[in-house]
């Protein structure tokens, strides 16, 4: 955020209402036109981008969704003058980016976004956990994530709240997700427990589906909603320029 600290940041051209008291009348001698100083506010904002990248999420590349949709988000912040780390998440924390400020630092973060690879069995209640106890710097959580844990997600948001973080999920689901697009007799196989399944998918057991994975996402949506945790649900087809334009203000990076 900007505001009126002793640490100078940086310059942007004046606009009608900026305060003359912060126009460096040096660059308007050498270059005619007005500037005024940014500072960093005290109280700035940290924002903490939290990718989930166990196996499950190479499914329908909702990884990649979700590592664009992180990266847009992070240039946000960043050009807002937030302070913004990122990590992935597995079984426990994986690779971490160093918080930094500044625009001049999203080339990084989209290279640590870019280096994410699905893999892994999920452990998000204790990779959250760990987040929140190791994390000295408490703000913006954003957990972007299918949830899809057999111990559950729960324990873990709430550690985060608990540690006086402002959560927001970004729940993404693929396209297969929600509207399967094979049928008949399957030989599943669970791409993080290796677990080998045959079933027969009719219309019956299509719409069994169905209704199961709508409790699911009613449940995660009801729990967030009860903790006052942020919830948005996104599949990984839609427009990204169109969700950040869209649910920016509620994902509190505006």
């Amino acid at each position: 955020r900007k505001g009126q600290s002793v640490e100078f940041f940086d310059y942007r051209p004046y606009g009608v209402g900026d305060d003359l008291r912060y126009v460096d009348w040096n660059i308007f001698g050498r270059l005619e036109r007005l500037h005024v100083k940014l500072f960093l506010d005290e109280e700035d904002l940290r924002v903490h981008l939290l990718v989930d990248a166990s196996a499950s999420m190479g499914v329908g590349g909702k990884l990649a969704y979700a590592v664009r949709l992180a990266a847009a988000l992070g240039f946000v912040a960043l050009v807002s003058l937030e302070r913004v780390g990122a990590a992935l998440l597995r079984d426990r924390v994986g690779q971490a980016w160093p918080a930094a400020r500044g625009r001049r630092h999203f080339v990084s973060l989209v290279e640590f976004l870019a280096r994410a690879r699905a893999d892994g069995a999920t452990g998000l209640n204790r990779a959250l956990e760990s987040y929140a106890i190791g994390s000295r710097e408490p703000g913006v959580a954003v957990v972007l994530s299918d949830l899809l844990d057999p111990a559950g997600f729960e324990r873990g948001l709430r550690a985060l709240v608990e540690r006086r973080f402002d959560v927001h999920v970004l729940h993404v689901l693929a396209r297969e997700d929600v509207d399967p697009p094979f049928g008949g007799d399957l030989r599943l196989r669970d791409s993080e427990t290796a677990e080998r399944r045959e079933v027969t998918l009719d219309a019956e057991g299509l719409q069994a589906y169905r209704q199961r994975l709508q409790r699911f996402l009613d449940g995660a949506e009801r729990f967030c909603r009860s903790h006052e945790i942020g919830y948005r649900r996104v599949v990984s087809d839609a427009s990204i320029e169109q969700f950040v334009l869209s649910q920016l203000k509620e994902v509190m990076l505006a």
